[in-house]
């Protein structure tokens, strides 16, 4: 598989069927997430704790590449995830709304497993349209 194909394939069907038995075939132990200039190890059993923390606010969400880009290691995919709203969530209480999210992730793939992951998730948008957050 080439690269773009390992990460869609993992975002598509392992993390939206919530495949957590095959998370370790994609994502390598030394995997790392980076926010800007922070760099913080996760491996298998931390993308593994965050997929099970995403599935408690959404249990049935899935993922959707909708674009994407590859240059040497790095895959860019643009996505959308939807989900029904049955968790609290950064004080939100469940709205039992199906939501949707888009968003950009940038993965480093060696040798076939996901080293580095990164990326952006556009909520306020999607909160602000279903009256979740107000401005102030």
């Amino acid at each position: 598989m080439e690269n773009k194909d390992i990460v869609t394939y993992f975002y598509e069907t392992v993390v939206s069927e919530n495949l957590l038995d095959q998370v370790s075939q994609y994502v390598s132990e030394s995997c790392v997430v980076k926010a800007g200039e922070t760099i913080i190890h996760v491996g298998v059993d931390g993308m593994k704790q965050h997929l099970i923390d995403v599935k408690k606010t959404y249990p049935d969400y899935t993922m959707k590449i909708i674009k994407q880009y590859a240059d040497e290691d790095y895959v860019i995919s643009e996505f959308i995830m939807e989900g029904t709203h049955e968790g609290e969530w950064i004080g939100i209480k469940p709205t039992h709304k199906r939501l949707s999210f888009t968003g950009v992730d940038i993965d480093k793939v060696i040798d076939g497993k996901i080293v580095e992951h990164g990326g952006a998730v556009n909520t306020f948008n999607t909160l602000y349209e279903h009256h979740l957050i107000k401005p102030v």
